[in-house]
């Protein structure tokens, strides 16, 4: 057998390592393809039907928002230094006090952490939009915990109390 040389033996020993990790990979993609069995959609099917109990978060963002109506989403919000920013572990971050108030949802809610701190890089400096760069660190570590994708805000308007006329 004739000898190989250092070069060939390692291109000859990272040919398993690479079919092993395509058929890793293959068996992977098959297994996301593949149907969902019946009782899996039955359990599905069970979930949908059965009724929702809100969370904690739920039930705290619900009595932010009693007396107030929802308005039209917006991309981009105005905000200050001096601006409040409330986080809703597992719910939405909220933004502003007063007559309007923003709620911003994000893509994956249950994410959200009353133990993260939000680090926004802005395209404009006075407004928070959908398209900005946002991760969170952890508040104690400094660690970098993830990266928070916006959907649009939500403004909640306090309803003006119109009294009863009595006559």
């Amino acid at each position: 057998m004739p000898r190989m040389t250092f070069r060939e033996n390692r291109v000859m020993t990272r040919i398993p390592v690479l079919t092993t990790a395509l058929i890793g990979a293959a068996g992977l993609a098959l297994a996301a393809t593949m149907p969902v069995s019946a009782q899996d959609q039955g359990d599905i099917e069970a979930k949908a039907a059965a009724p929702a109990t809100p969370s904690k978060g739920e039930k705290r963002l619900a009595k932010l928002l009693e007396g107030r109506v929802a308005g039209k989403p917006v991309s981009c919000i105005r905000t200050e230094p001096r601006d409040r920013m409330e986080v809703i572990p597992g719910t939405a971050y909220v933004y502003g006090a007063g007559h309007t108030i923003y709620v911003q949802r994000t893509r994956d809610p249950q994410r959200i952490s009353d133990n993260d701190t939000l680090i926004a890089n802005r395209f404009q400096a006075t407004q928070l939009c959908r398209v900005d760069v946002l991760t969170t660190i952890d508040r104690f570590n400094g660690f970098f915990t993830g990266a928070v994708f916006f959907e649009d805000f939500v403004p909640y308007t306090r309803v003006k109390d119109t009294g009863s006329a009595e006559g």
